[in-house]
């Protein structure tokens, strides 16, 4: 069972990053309760709609375990949501969540479709310039869920995994084949297995796949 650290949601914004303007919705903002529809969390926007949003992508997740990590490594203070997460939790990292997993969130239920693609809006908002491509290597991208039954989420909610359809592939897993991996054929196809695997992922693994060929 992970606790949620914090709950966030918000629409497109500007902020400034090298005397430039940046619009993304990134910058959300805390809430203490929210309802959750099949299209993600009422008040919440993305900016970029082919890489964030869509029902497949109703719900971003991101380890709060990580946030000691970039701290320490970036020697400077991180705050979440600073991946822009909905929400930011505990004990479900990349590597022990697993593509097809169902938690009970709140009053709702969500499953895992894929891992992020992270961008370097992720770096310009936090002011720090590598912070991309170490997400990249490190594939800590966080991850996205879909809605299976629609629900209310607060922040004293839980998250607690109800169901596990498959335990071959987790999010890490299929974050480093995407990010890192792209030519290795067995283990994409090991991947197009999984039903539960979002489409979008479903048609890059594809893509790639052919590459290979």
């Amino acid at each position: 069972m992970g606790k949620i650290i914090t709950l966030s949601i918000g629409k497109e914004k500007t902020f400034i990053w090298k005397n430039k303007s940046v619009s993304s919705a990134i910058g959300k903002e805390k809430v203490s309760e929210v309802i959750l529809t099949f299209d993600g969390f009422v008040g919440d926007g993305v900016a970029n709609p082919a890489f964030h949003g869509g029902k497949e992508r109703a719900v971003c997740y991101y380890p709060f375990e990580h946030y000691k990590k970039w701290e320490e490594e970036f020697k400077t203070k991180i705050n979440p949501p600073a991946f822009g997460e909905n929400i930011c939790g505990t004990e479900f990292t990349e590597k022990s969540t697993y593509i097809g997993d169902i938690f009970s969130l709140g009053s709702a239920v969500v499953q895992v479709t894929q891992g992020r693609v992270p961008c370097s809006t992720i770096s310009k908002y936090n002011q720090i310039d590598p912070f991309l491509s170490r997400i990249v290597e490190t594939c800590y991208t966080g991850y996205f869920l879909k809605v299976l039954e629609e629900g209310v989420v607060s922040e004293d909610s839980t998250m607690e995994l109800i169901e596990r359809p498959q335990n071959k592939i987790s999010v890490w897993d299929a974050t480093k084949v995407m990010l890192l991996d792209r030519k290795n054929k067995e283990a994409i196809q090991s991947i197009l297995q999984i039903d539960e695997l979002a489409e979008d992922w479903k048609n890059r693994y594809k893509k790639a796949l052919q590459k290979t060929t």
